[in-house]
């Protein structure tokens, strides 16, 4: 039990990752409830059938068309019967009524006798029922029951309301005798209805449907949708919802699998990160359940949904590859639980890759405008030539597609708040706190050039180098840029003690011993960890400020230590960065540049043999010491970094022309 539980805890991110996407997949499979899956086929009536000839898999019924049986079953409500029967109380209860009124508002009735009289001759004739929502029946013919005897009447010859003129008798007193029987007029309907013929023809199996490139008329159309029907009839007969689902759950399962595999060989930090792979699954579940809500409401609605929301921040969390594999597995997950799946799949494929493309350089508000407006056009262009592929004219087109594009474009807009809610969530890094963080107002630089100048002076130095090198060899430049700005921030502590700070010539390190001396230059790595949280760094450029130095030593107090105490041993910690070492491109460029920029200002000489050879003595040693070896640096770009190391730091440091003195006595 104990080994089984230490297994567990050992494999626990890799367990909740499995359970993570399981869960995910059947969140999706639940939000999309069933949909008849039986086999539909992709026309437009009056165009051209693209597929290869149709032949009927089976014996069918050509269902009649809607307008035809709409008409039928007008034409049997208009001649169904109706019936009616004798209330012969009516009479009576009406005189009562009349009586009462006429005790307690005695002087309003002058002729209650005439009011009587009239009241008899109406029932005399019949005063009719008219059926809920018919104002009049006209001359139809009406059947009058009496017990199990009916007489056909004409309509015309019984009193309806409109012809009693009397508002009293009308409203308060009278009620009809000839009274509607709702129950058996819908016998007889529902007996005229069952006689109309829904299907006018049949299919036999193995008989042609419709040939390629035939033109689909309105009669071929017809016999599809008949066929249609019944593909859906027969998948219903047969239909397991267990297998149903797991179908759907496999489907998705495969999807993420084909995800998982491309992060795992080619991304796999956002693997190993927990937070980073559920704002993946997150993003997905999100998009999903935005295409089931609208979905649910009408279909037709589906490109409504902004799908390119998903793609667009992923990219600015991570980058275009991610992005794009991210949006692949959305959209085949989704496929299969929208209608159109063709459709739904092409529109969202080619519009995401645009977008994608688009978003490139998002550190502008007005890229978001320029994105929507690509989503728009390219939505757009996708309807309108798909509909000339199909009919050849446009004169079918649906201006309320376009209007569904546009309210998804704009609904893109919706990216820019999410961006900045999911890096509060996730504590993922974009390239837009980068660029925010990258300015020399924020409060940590400017504590840093108030405090250190020289120090604030070497770091400037350093990012712009840095970034020019990871722009060559590539990596995120950016970072590497904002990573090297804020690398050395530890020293504002104690700036006095570093060099480059140095300008009343004393020196505080000749009142300490050696080990002190060490111990103060290596805190300001761990102190700059400290104002990285007191300052709210991003955990990626705090990276930079714990790997800079990796596990070097304080090479000139640890010589002077060696030298000056040969027979002592030396504890080597006081004396080493803590590092670790660094892990990326972009941190391994900085730790170079670092050293060789403040190097390269103790060069008594600025030619270029001596910057070359400074410049190589320093990669080298790193190099030797096994700094470089958990970064993914290849040697191609370590020469890179040679070459151009040397020709910015001759630029840097080139020797300029001795101006001559003017004599001022001689002018």
């Amino acid at each position: 039990m104990t080994k089984l539980l230490s297994i567990i805890v050992k494999n626990l991110p890799a367990i909740y990752k499995v359970l993570a996407v399981l869960v995910t997949a059947l969140l999706i499979l639940v939000m999309f409830p069933y949909q008849n899956q039986g086999t539909h086929y992709d026309y437009v009536v009056d165009g051209y059938w693209r597929a290869n000839d149709l032949y009927a898999p089976y014996d069918f019924n050509i269902l009649r068309s809607e307008d035809e049986l709409d008409n039928e079953v007008a034409a049997a409500r208009q001649k169904a019967i109706l019936y009616y029967t004798i209330d012969s109380n009516a009479n009576a209860a009406a005189l009562q009524k009349l009586d009462r009124y006429a005790a307690v508002h005695r002087g309003e009735i002058t002729n209650l006798r005439r009011l009587k009289r009239t009241i008899d001759s109406i029932y005399t004739v019949g005063y009719i029922e008219l059926p809920a929502g018919v104002a009049d029946l006209g001359d139809r013919t009406v059947v009058l029951l009496s017990g199990n005897v009916g007489s056909e009447r004409s309509a015309k010859n019984f009193i309806t309301a409109d012809d009693i003129n009397n508002h009293l008798l009308r409203d308060s007193i009278l009620q009809p005798n000839i009274r509607y029987d709702a129950t058996r007029t819908a016998l007889e309907l529902d007996s005229r209805l069952s006689q109309i013929e829904y299907s006018s023809n049949m299919a036999l199996a193995g008989e042609l449907i419709i040939a390629k490139g035939e033109k689909v008329t309105a009669e071929k159309a017809q016999v599809l949708r008949s066929l249609e029907a019944e593909n859906d009839r027969r998948f219903d007969k047969t239909f397991s919802l267990f297998g149903y689902s797991f179908g759907h759950l496999v489907l998705s399962l495969l999807a993420f699998l084909a995800l998982f595999m491309f992060l795992h060989n080619t991304r796999h930090l956002i693997l190993e990160s927990s937070s980073k792979f559920t704002f993946l699954l997150i993003t997905i579940l999100l998009a999903s359940a935005m295409v089931a809500l609208v979905a649910s409401i009408n279909p037709e609605w589906v490109l409504m949904v902004p799908m390119c929301i998903v793609p667009i921040i992923i990219f600015v969390f991570f980058d275009m590859r991610v992005a794009l594999y991210v949006h692949l597995t959305i959209v085949i997950i989704l496929a299969s639980h929208v209608p159109n799946s063709f459709e739904f799949i092409f529109y969202q494929l080619i519009t995401g890759m645009m977008s994608i493309i688009t978003v490139r350089d998002f550190d502008k508000r007005s890229r978001y405008f320029i994105v929507a407006l690509v989503i728009f056009i390219t939505y757009s262009i996708i309807y309108t030539a798909g509909v000339l592929s199909q009919e050849s004219h446009l004169s079918s087109i649906s201006y309320h597609r376009f209007i569904m594009f546009f309210l998804n474009a704009m609904m893109t807009l919706m990216a820019y708040p999410l961006i900045y809610l999911f890096e509060r969530i996730f504590h993922i890094t974009t390239g837009m706190t980068l660029m925010e963080i990258s300015s020399t107002n924020t409060p940590a630089l400017r504590e840093l050039s108030r405090t250190a100048p020289g120090t604030f002076q070497h770091s400037m130095q350093v990012a712009n180098i840095t970034e020019d090198l990871v722009n060559e060899i590539g990596g995120n430049a950016l970072l590497a840029k904002v990573g090297a700005l804020y690398h050395d921030i530890g020293k504002i502590s104690a700036p006095q003690y570093f060099t480059e700070n140095q300008n009343s010539g004393f020196n505080p390190h000749n009142e300490l011993d050696y080990a002190e001396s060490a111990q103060i230059i290596t805190s300001h790595v761990t102190v700059g960890l400290e104002l990285a949280r007191k300052y709210h760094l991003p955990a990626e450029v705090a990276d930079f400020i714990r790997t800079h130095h990796g596990t070097t030593y304080t090479g000139y107090f640890y010589a002077k230590q060696k030298q000056e105490h040969p027979d002592e041993e030396i504890d080597q910690t006081i004396f080493r960065y803590p590092g670790p070492r660094p892990y990326s491109r972009e941190t391994a460029v900085v730790m170079i540049v670092d050293s060789v920029e403040a190097a390269c200002k103790s060069l008594k000489q600025h030619d270029k043999e001596h910057i070359d050879q400074l410049v190589d003595n320093i990669i080298d040693s790193k190099i030797n010491a096994d700094q470089l070896g958990n970064c993914p640096l290849t040697f191609g770009d370590i020469t890179q970094i040679r070459k151009m190391l040397k020709d910015k730091m001759l630029s840097i440091y080139h020797a300029r022309i001795t101006y001559p003195t003017l004599n001022a006595e001689k002018q």
